[in-house]
């Protein structure tokens, strides 16, 4: 997949180890919610061309947080989650086609959308919060 220029750029400037050992720190459902929050910036930036770049380094984040979190996960966490990595994956491997078609950048936003609502539904973040009030 050809990336663009910029987005070559920051994946290439970002220090992944430091990153990594940060995103680390946090359990499995904070994690979770992470990515989560990925995928639902992926579906409200999708919503307008001129942020490839912006889009391209959301989807390779999102894949990094996945195979930094699916080892720890349990397997009922952790299959949804890399069939999400296989999503992504496809995705980029399509990119300047769907990109380029409004139609399928509007697939793409609801696809992440629904993405995000499971994530963060098997996070059980939603629950924690709902339950303190």
């Amino acid at each position: 997949m050809l990336q663009s220029l910029e987005t070559y750029m920051f994946m290439n400037c970002l220090d992944w180890t430091l990153i990594r050992e940060r995103y680390l720190q946090d359990d499995v459902p904070v994690r979770l919610g992470g990515l989560a929050a990925n995928l639902r910036c992926i579906k409200s930036f999708a919503s307008h061309e001129d942020n490839l770049a912006v889009l391209e380094s959301l989807l390779n984040e999102s894949k990094f947080f996945i195979e930094w979190t699916a080892g720890d996960a349990g397997v009922e966490t952790a299959a949804p989650v890399v069939e999400l990595q296989v999503q992504l994956a496809c995705w980029q491997l399509n990119w300047v086609t769907l990109w380029g078609d409004p139609v399928q950048r509007n697939q793409i936003a609801e696809q992440s959308r629904i993405w995000c609502d499971r994530i963060l539904d098997m996070s059980g973040l939603l629950g924690a919060v709902g339950g303190s009030n």
